[in-house]
């Protein structure tokens, strides 16, 4: 299977001491099968820092490997997805809250930090945040959290 990662940086090693806290699925490394996705990723990372540029990069996932893996899917936005994505977009260490080498699922919307704040005062419910969270179209994500995950990526 093919995977894309966008970007403004060049990657010569996939190296997780460099991914951020606070993303849906927890500090991983990010890819989509998506190319048209990964390449509007990698557009706006430029536009946000104005540095590098637009770069997509493929990868291909032996599958194989996936089978000794410890690895966690949502099919599509439910009620555990929004609470595991509310957990891991809380947490702001870099210890991960959840112990999956892998994890796939639909990418949250990019307003959750303001939907995370009402859901936490009690503005809205769980239900409603489910609601808020959902991505425009379904675009699913994978987040590989582990170097024995990473070492199942091949650049192609």
């Amino acid at each position: 299977m093919k995977l894309y990662h966008g970007t403004n940086a060049e990657i010569l090693r996939i190296d997780l001491k460099e991914s951020r806290v606070g993303k849906d699925f927890g500090i991983g490394f990010y890819l989509t099968p998506d190319k048209q996705v990964a390449q509007r990723q990698a557009e706006r990372k430029f536009e946000q820092y104005g540095v590098g540029e637009a770069r997509v990069y493929e990868y291909t996932i032996d599958n194989n490997a996936l089978q000794a893996l410890k690895v966690l899917q949502f099919d599509s936005y439910t009620m555990e997805w929004a609470r595991f994505v509310l957990m891991n977009r809380k947490n702001r260490t870099r210890t991960q809250v959840h112990n999956y080498d892998i994890v796939i699922g639909p990418i949250a919307d990019d307003v959750i930090g303001y939907q995370i704040r009402r859901v936490e005062e009690g503005i809205i419910t769980e239900e409603q945040f489910l609601e808020e969270i959902k991505y425009h179209t379904v675009t699913i994500q994978y987040m590989f959290a582990t170097d024995m995950a990473i070492q199942s990526l091949q650049r192609s």
